[in-house]
């Protein structure tokens, strides 16, 4: 399975650990002439795009330091004479070889035979396997594993090098990449490819590209948008009236006219539509443009340059099986004069996965107050399973006008964040109640028909990020008695600030559940606490007679 990343444009290919393996230039050689025409083609593919050496390493030593001179025990000192090999004790460098991330690489590997008489240098040049499985296998680009010397700027390349490096970022990727490096590898052919989370999505040039700001607050151009990854970034952008027309960042044809790779490496297309747009004033007030078929170009008007982009927010809709089926794009376009010499632009992405509804947040990253809580389950195997709709995933009782608790059993209310919340209801026990069956009406009344398991740390954790999520722990306290009635749930709720301290993001970093149970005695004619950190839900038990009643009948 090879996943492409690109440094540099490198390939990286996860391969098994093997104890040998020809290389590619005897597979290639030893390709009968009666093979298939494929397969020889596809054996000079995989050799032309083995990374080439960038250093001799028969000819490199590290350890020859002195000039025309003979350095101690370093056998690769081309200064040094037999005579010299014969008082050396051992080699300080042993082994000599090019760029340790290769795969597969020549080693000069440096000995001393000292039953030899006198003793000799014994010098190898092997080809070495990388034994890990992260190493870079072939490259599409012949400057990746090497510092390019800069081009030295004259009077007719100067304009050239000023629009290429000029800004404060700019990409060093080739004009061109070489997309289909393995494309004719037969071992690939039966090969079903589908994104995953985190990879890049590719497009027909290179890959969708979601600006953000890298060193500084000026949008770089080269940050890949990952699968199921949301984002929300802005940055600056340097713009002019009078180059408005000329600035692709700023025009709506760079964000759509790329069409994406509904897999990887794949020839369907998925192309990207304009979902909506909206016109921002100079003062900014916004309007919805009824009409979002016609793409609006920068455009030099009175002094003005208008429809310029100041937002874009992607939305993807993929499949089960990692294939996206459709990607759409909303705008918010606006307008600058003479004076402005930057502007801020915004740009975001979400999923949806076909056939469901989006889950909402409550938060990005950090907990907004009043948002509720967003919780969920976790089968064995899985991610988290939350309910679509986000005021159902953590409830607690709901007060009504007459309190009877049996009345209320299925009227639930959301736990919202930061907020301080009380509940009660009142419950009437009759002589002829038997204790099982009331202590699990009493606690589907306390949590819930489905009470979760786990809770977002954020307001935009991922289902997938399991790690994200917060376990919740269950205690229960109780007296020793043969029939225990559900008298109390205590929730606490344990958050923190994270991050920067100029904007500090709500985190939560623990959830108990305590259920406190009582005696049928204890139950009589008390007033029971049910508490949430500092959110307090109130539970009243009110019986019909005040002697003990008998629940064992």
């Amino acid at each position: 399975m090879a996943a492409a990343l690109r440094l540099g444009a490198v390939f990286f290919l996860l391969l098994p650990l093997r104890a040998a393996e020809p290389s590619m230039e005897l597979a290639a050689s030893s390709a009968s002439p009666a093979a298939p025409p494929e397969i020889r083609a596809a054996a000079r593919a995989r050799t032309r795009s083995r990374p080439a050496p960038v250093t001799d390493v028969a000819k490199l030593c590290v350890c020859d330091l002195l000039v025309a001179q003979c350095d101690v025990n370093c056998c690769c000192d081309p200064d040094c004479s037999a005579a010299d090999f014969s008082l050396f004790t051992t080699c300080s460098v042993p082994i000599v070889t090019g760029d340790s991330r290769l795969c597969s690489q020549k080693a000069a590997i440096y000995s001393l035979d000292v039953e030899a008489d006198p003793p000799e240098r014994i010098f190898k040049l092997i080809d070495q396997v990388n034994p890990s499985v992260f190493c870079i296998h072939a490259t599409n680009y012949k400057q990746a594993l090497s510092f390019s010397s800069p081009e030295m700027p004259t009077s007719e390349t100067f304009d050239q090098l000023l629009k290429q490096f000029g800004s404060a970022s700019f990409s060093a990727e080739p004009d061109s990449w070489n997309m289909n490096t393995d494309a004719q590898n037969p071992s690939d052919a039966n090969e079903t490819y589908r994104y995953k989370y985190g990879v890049p999505i590719q497009t027909v040039d290179a890959f969708l590209r979601l600006p953000s700001p890298v060193v500084s607050s000026w949008c770089s151009d080269v940050n890949p948008a990952g699968f199921l990854v949301n984002q929300a970034t802005k940055c600056t952008r340097s713009v002019s009236v009078e180059k408005c027309g000329n600035i692709q960042a700023v025009s709506m044809l760079f964000y759509i006219n790329s069409s994406i790779l509904a897999v990887p490496k794949s020839s369907q297309m998925v192309n990207i539509t304009v979902q909506s747009i909206v016109v921002q004033s100079l003062n900014g007030m916004r309007t919805l443009l009824n009409g979002s078929d016609v793409i609006r170009l920068p455009l030099i008007l009175d002094e003005l340059c208008i429809n310029i982009v100041l937002g874009v927010s992607y939305h993807i809709t993929y499949t089960d099986a990692g294939e996206i089926i459709e990607a759409a794009a909303s705008f918010v376009l606006g307008a600058i004069n003479k004076e402005v010499l930057s502007i801020q632009q915004s740009f975001e992405i979400s999923f949806t996965q076909v056939n469901t509804k989006p889950v909402p947040l409550s938060g990005n990253p950090g907990y907004v107050v009043g948002l509720p809580i967003r919780a969920g389950f976790r089968p064995q195997g899985s991610g988290i399973i939350q309910n679509t709709n986000k005021y159902s995933q953590l409830t607690i009782l709901q007060s009504t006008s007459n309190q009877d608790c049996l009345a209320a059993q299925g009227t639930r209310t959301p736990i919202l964040f930061g907020y301080n919340m009380i509940s009660g209801c009142k419950l009437r026990i009759t002589a002829d109640m038997k204790c099982q069956p009331l202590t699990q009406i009493l606690l589907d009344l306390l949590k819930g028909q489905s009470f979760p398991e786990y809770v977002a740390s954020f307001g935009n954790s991922q289902a997938q990020d399991v790690l994200d999520w917060v376990p919740i722990t269950h205690l229960h306290t109780s007296e020793q008695s043969s029939c225990q009635i559900p008298v109390s749930l205590e929730i606490e709720v344990k958050w923190t600030k994270y991050g920067s301290l100029v904007n500090p993001q709500a985190r939560i970093v623990n959830v108990t559940a305590t259920i406190t149970t009582a005696t049928a005695k204890q139950v009589c004619n008390q007033i029971i606490g049910f508490k949430i950190k500092k959110w307090f839900v109130l539970l009243r038990y009110q019986l019909c007679n005040s002697d003990p009643v008998n629940l064992f009948r």
